[in-house]
């Protein structure tokens, strides 16, 4: 199905000189030292409160990327590093989620209320994505409608004005440098040793070794082995 979105999107007449789709199979450590170099922008767009943005985010941000993202998980800590100023926050914050499961999330009201939203999911579910098989995607239009487990018809609006203060923001490439520089400068906080050292202190519960390893390449075994 991911194939099918991206032949739409690439084949379009007036898209397909701005905007392409390409999905990379097998993602592994040698296709993460291409990707997280060469990328400007770092999506990080899970709903605040379920801790689903882990440690990519991180890299990206070391090697230079600018995040869009919610205030989940390593983003929250990541803003605390490198300022709002200097990421592209969107969407509801914890308290805010909490707060409208509390009072009664209806998706509909989002669908409704949104024009652009509406082509969007109507789209989805028409067929626009799958000529070949119009019913194809359904089930994600009714998902989304119906249910949304993870407000992401809330989160909608405020994710687009993002992206727009991301296409403001990449027209000027000197800002947008300086930006980049200051989330590679923030990132020192995200080292292995900061984050193994922490762990040991804070979950483990273990003090520093003064042993040292010998090199891998010699022998653990102390003493005379010969016989």
């Amino acid at each position: 199905s991911s194939g099918i979105n991206a032949k739409t999107v690439n084949n379009d007449p007036i898209m397909k000189r701005k905007l392409r789709i390409v999905y990379l199979e097998n993602y592994r450590v040698s296709l993460a030292e291409k990707i997280f170099p060469a990328s400007d922008l770092s999506e990080q767009i899970s709903t605040a409160g379920t801790e689903a943005s882990g440690t990519g985010n991180m890299k990206f941000m070391l090697n230079g990327a600018l995040t869009i993202g919610t205030m989940d998980g390593a983003n929250v800590e990541m803003c605390e590093e490198v300022g709002r100023e200097n990421m592209f926050i969107f969407g509801l914050t914890v308290d805010q989620v909490n707060a409208l499961h509390k009072k009664g999330y209806n998706p509909r009201d989002y669908y409704d209320a949104n024009p652009e939203l509406k082509q969007c999911l109507d789209q989805i579910r028409d067929g626009y994505f799958s000529s070949d098989d119009p019913g194809r995607f359904n089930d994600i239009y009714q998902s989304l409608v119906n249910h949304d487990r993870f407000l992401l018809l809330a989160d909608y609006a405020d994710y687009i004005r993002a992206q727009e203060a991301v296409s403001r923001a990449y027209k000027d490439p000197l800002n947008w440098a300086k930006m980049s520089l200051l989330n590679i400068a923030a990132s020192g906080k995200f080292s292995s040793d900061r984050t193994i050292s922490q762990y040991a202190q804070e979950i483990w519960g273990v003090e520093p070794s003064t042993i040292s390893l010998p090199p891998p390449e010699e022998s653990c075994h102390h003493g005379d082995t010969k016989s």
